[in-house]
């Protein structure tokens, strides 16, 4: 299976259409053939996790999908679609190295690659129950100072299903040890870690590595 991640740059006269295609594209793109894991995704600038963050000129999809069927979405008319009403497009073939918790109730990524010396594309989400999201507002600004001048970073940006309470990160990253570095010796990160699983204030989470086979275009 093959993870593929988009993002697309509107215009704000655009975000009519994004709206109504974050409505109508989500059972296309469910019901495609070979996709078994699909989310259609708002993005955000990632520094609080607040409504505040969301930025309304830049969208995401991301699918699990048959290797088989890449080509065959990559010309559907979900994507063809946003493609025509956006002014840049960002595009990612991944394969998951490694993967911990659930979204949605579901373990979506089936490892398929071992570590990769290369580019290492990091996703987050948590679903933060209602109590606990004040906590962690207060709680993100220092991790997301440290991650945006973390060494090795290339680029990160917020990702979510809602504008509260379903919140992520994706991250690009010149490599695995440049990530971990960031994840398991950043000071700031560590702390939240710790905090986790002190005041325990995801009711789901998910963090998950994959090796980067191919990039389209800048994020």
């Amino acid at each position: 299976m093959i993870v593929i991640a988009y993002f697309w740059q509107i215009e704000k006269k655009r975000i009519p259409f994004a709206l109504s295609r974050m409505a109508l594209n989500r059972r296309a793109v469910r019901n495609f053939p070979g996709v078994t894991f699909a989310k259609l995704l708002g993005c955000g600038t990632g520094e609080r996790f607040t409504p505040s963050d969301a930025d309304p000129l830049r969208w995401g999809i991301l699918v699990v999908i048959d290797e088989n069927q890449v080509d065959a979405f990559d010309k559907s008319s979900v994507v063809t679609k946003w493609r025509k009403n956006a002014h840049s497009e960002f595009r990612a073939l991944l394969s998951p190295i490694s993967s911990h918790g659930q979204w949605s109730k579901r373990e979506p990524f089936s490892l398929s690659t071992k570590a990769s010396d290369g580019a290492i594309v990091a996703i987050t989400r948590a679903r933060i129950s209602f109590l606990g999201n004040f906590r962690f507002w207060k709680a993100v600004p220092p991790v997301t100072t440290s991650l945006h001048n973390s060494p090795g970073l290339i680029s990160a940006i917020g990702i979510g299903e809602a504008p509260i309470g379903l919140q992520g990160t994706f991250s690009l990253w010149e490599s695995g040890q440049a990530l971990r570095n960031f994840a398991y010796k950043g000071e700031a990160h560590t702390q939240v870690i710790a905090d986790t699983k002190k005041y325990q204030w995801y009711s789901e989470e998910l963090f998950a590595r994959f090796a980067v086979l191919e990039l389209r275009g800048s994020l």
